[in-house]
């Protein structure tokens, strides 16, 4: 598309192979996604020595678009820079519509017939997850074929109202198997959760016969969850977050995983503690917290 401002708008993707569209990856859809954004480029990079050195399988195909935003992400404004709508609400698209229904339908004209469907995605709350797979339930997701990626976790939930307009949803009704992979932070590059993001969608398309190469790792045997079964901790008092726990680690009842402290004189203005024994899933990780905002999500055990 043209712009007013700088040069015009593109989306660049990498394709690897020919024949069968066999699995699409899609990174950062807004422009604080540079932890996505990260993992695709290391992505792209590994796919382009597999498919030099001869182990990329004949008669399948990839496609990775490793943002679909660049001008937000330029101006670092999570959604659309013009007036901050959301791409990723805008699916399947419509090429007469306003410009990020455009850009929607642009994209899904070319990712929506490919067998298996990948999103690098972020929270709407800001923090840092342990890494998973998630999927709406549409009737059409695929909980078995999630584990192949070898994550920890792979997490399922019930689509509400809005979510029909997401990626993920529109793949799942046109036939596509679809994924929504969530990993560390979205606004900062975690060089271990990247690596181990990168390792789990090469494993993934190596187990589904795409790829003919050995991964570093042979990863988890994943759990799978209801994100029913996920326990909110909030904040009952606003205030500076000083989190002591993160993800990944087990918390015991009762035992303090964060204070909230007073921006004026440094007391303690609430002792977050956690309702039950389990595991961190989830932890905010901005240094001001909101009376009422989920600080943490629990995986009780």
């Amino acid at each position: 598309m043209s712009s007013p401002y700088r040069d015009n708008f593109r989306i660049q993707g990498f394709k690897f192979g020919e024949g069968e569209k066999c699995v699409a990856i899609v990174g950062p859809m807004r422009g604080d996604e540079i932890q996505q954004q990260y993992v695709c480029s290391q992505l792209v990079k590994e796919l382009m020595e597999i498919e030099a050195d001869g182990k990329l399988n004949c008669g399948k195909s990839i496609l990775v678009i490793p943002t679909c935003n660049p001008f937000s992400m330029n101006v670092n404004h999570r959604f659309w820079s013009m007036d901050s709508t959301d791409i990723n609400r805008m699916f399947p698209g419509y090429n007469l519509g306003e410009t990020t229904q455009r850009i929607a339908d642009a994209i899904f004209t070319q990712i929506k017939d490919y067998e298996f469907g990948m999103q690098l995605a972020s929270f709407y709350i800001p923090g840092d997850f342990v890494p998973h797979v998630r999927m709406l339930q549409t009737g059409f997701e695929d909980r078995e074929d999630a584990k192949l990626f070898g994550f920890p976790f792979v997490t399922y939930r019930k689509p509400l109202p809005f979510d029909t307009t997401l990626l993920n949803y529109n793949w799942q009704i046109w036939n596509c198997k679809a994924f929504s992979i969530y990993a560390g932070k979205t606004n900062e590059i975690e060089l271990d959760t990247s690596q181990q993001t990168v390792d789990a969608i090469l494993r993934f398309m190596s187990r589904i016969g795409v790829l003919n190469t050995r991964i570093r790792q042979a990863g988890y045997e994943s759990v799978l969850l209801d994100e029913d079964d996920l326990i909110n901790v909030k904040a009952q008092r606003a205030g500076i977050l000083r989190r002591l726990k993160h993800p990944g680690e087990k918390v015991e009842k009762q035992e303090t995983i964060a204070e909230v402290l007073d921006p004026y004189d440094g007391s303690v203005k609430e002792k977050v503690t956690a309702p039950k024994s389990g595991v961190v899933f989830f932890a905010h990780n901005k240094p001001l917290c909101l009376q009422n905002s989920i600080l943490f999500r629990i995986l009780a055990l």
